[in-house]
């Protein structure tokens, strides 16, 4: 067994069960469209998806030409990919998300998406994550400067509204600077997704009243300062 295998839950039916409906269509179209607008000036690039066995972002990436590998920490992981992409559209491989089976600077983009918050060795994960990319690295964390902040005092209340929660750490962006720094990388451009918990979009579940909310929030610029999850995209420094 890995010392990190947070990735084996993230790529169960259970957990995809988070984003069905009209509240987890909208997560799911916003990351998408954050990650696809990040990857503009590399279209059709060589992506490693570390523990992307949720297939939340390897299906898209496929569809729009981009050459993917997935890897899991468990052969499960590869399951919901096969259920969602044609085996002929992408490479999987079951390996240890710590000790990537890959030489420096294989692929042109390494990605990590509903791995960070959930990991204790985040540092070396991130460490994995920019030792194999030749250009760039993106992933997402839940960030301390928003609503998370109330995290601790609220966590049970979360969970009894949306049932199958699961914990998760909180980072800073300077932190992420930091680290990233520390690797060889640039500082990052930081992309907040959402001001308004994920959870009250789901009680909603009004992709217009959402959308609404979180346009005039993103307008104002609370969404920048205040928002969470992040994607982030940092470069190599060279």
């Amino acid at each position: 067994m890995f010392l990190e295998t947070a990735d084996i839950e993230t790529a169960t039916a259970d957990y995809a069960s988070r984003f069905h409906g009209v509240a987890g269509e909208y997560f799911l179209d916003k990351q998408t469209q954050v990650t696809l607008s990040l990857l503009s000036d590399f279209p059709k690039a060589k992506v490693l998806d570390v523990g992307g066995g949720h297939a939340q972002l390897a299906e898209p990436l496929v569809k729009h030409g981009f050459n993917v590998t997935v890897t899991g920490s468990d052969d499960s992981c590869k399951k919901r990919l096969t259920q969602r992409i044609p085996q002929v559209d992408f490479e999987y491989i079951t390996c240890d998300s710590l000790h990537l089976p890959f030489a420096d600077r294989s692929f042109d983009v390494v990605m990590s998406f509903r791995l960070l918050s959930h990991v204790k060795r985040w540092p070396e994960l991130i460490a994995e994550l920019t030792r194999v990319a030749k250009y760039c690295v993106l992933f997402d964390y839940a960030d301390k400067r928003s609503i998370n902040i109330l995290y601790n005092h609220f966590f049970h209340l979360k969970r009894g509204m949306e049932g199958n929660t699961r914990h998760f750490n909180l980072f800073s962006r300077s932190e992420m600077k930091k680290e990233l720094g520390g690797n060889g990388f640039k500082e990052p451009v930081f992309k907040p997704q959402f001001f308004c918990p994920m959870v009250i979009h789901r009680k909603l579940s009004n992709r217009r009243v959402s959308s609404v909310m979180e346009n005039f929030f993103r307008m104002t610029g609370v969404t920048q300062f205040l928002g969470s999850p992040i994607i982030l995209r940092s470069d190599r420094a060279e």
